[in-house]
């Protein structure tokens, strides 16, 4: 089956209109993948479903396209999963947001906690949040999703725990909050099956006894994965996919 270079317009798309794309997107096309007029491509403005387009018009890092089809497809995974992620140093950051994008998730909230050793706030933290949209689009684009995961803005962890714990009381039976700890008690598998999943992973040096303490009066599960000690940018991941093989659209079969 042939596949066509996919792009995200975050403008409302429309059959029969003409735009131009976004600078990014328009130097991909025209300079990485050298793209020329009567070229076909899908467009996606993260709403669900892609558009079927076709360049009209290239110049230099300027591309225009005619929009011609709407298409209904879709790939999210019936397993709802909000990741809650510690800063990671270095890129390892961005690595974690691609790859759970790519895995499925429906969101990521990254917070700063104690342990960590990366300190963002103010204009600094504002422009890494943008920075991780457009790696969750550019890892849509990549992986065939049409709706982009949210990313938040960046929260304190504690501050974070104490608005979830200040909201309804108890989890619901459609909701698993979880966290990452090495020597929790419980394994993913033993947990009761869920449709949405809150999971938090702590940075470099994991989570604070403080922070524990918070999350555990939140609702959160202390998890383990198993016997090895994972770092924080493979323990997220590890556990993204397993879940999507418990209760996600990794098993190839009908969903509930």
């Amino acid at each position: 089956m042939m596949t066509f270079p996919r792009f995200f317009c975050p403008q409302p798309l429309a059959i029969g209109t003409g735009l131009a794309l976004p600078e990014n997107a328009a130097r991909h096309a025209a300079r990485v993948l050298r793209l020329g007029v009567g070229a076909d491509l899908l467009l996606f403005d993260g709403r669900g479903g892609e558009y079927a387009a076709r360049i009209a018009v290239v110049k230099k890092d300027a591309v225009w396209v005619d929009v011609l089809a709407w298409q209904e497809r879709e790939c999210e995974s019936p397993l709802r999963i909000t990741l809650v992620q510690a800063l990671q140093a270095g890129d390892k950051m961005d690595m974690t947001v691609q790859k759970a994008v790519e895995l499925g998730v429906a969101a990521i909230q990254p917070v700063s906690s104690r342990r960590g050793v990366v300190r963002l706030d103010g204009e600094r933290a504002a422009r890494r949040v943008e920075h991780w949209r457009g790696v969750a689009a550019s890892a849509c684009e990549q992986c065939g999703r049409n709706r982009v995961p949210e990313v938040f803005p960046l929260m304190p962890l504690e501050g974070w725990l104490a608005a979830l714990a200040s909201g309804p009381a108890a989890t619901s039976a459609a909701q698993q909050r979880i966290m990452l700890a090495p020597g929790g008690a419980a394994s993913l598998s033993a947990l009761p099956r869920s449709g949405e999943v809150i999971l938090l992973v702590g940075a470099e040096g994991g989570l604070d006894p403080q922070e524990s303490k918070l999350a555990t009066g939140a609702g959160f599960a202390p998890v383990c994965l198993g016997p090895r000690i994972l770092r924080t940018e493979t323990a997220g991941l590890a556990a993204l996919a397993s879940l999507q093989t418990l209760w996600g659209d990794f098993k190839g079969e009908d969903h509930v």
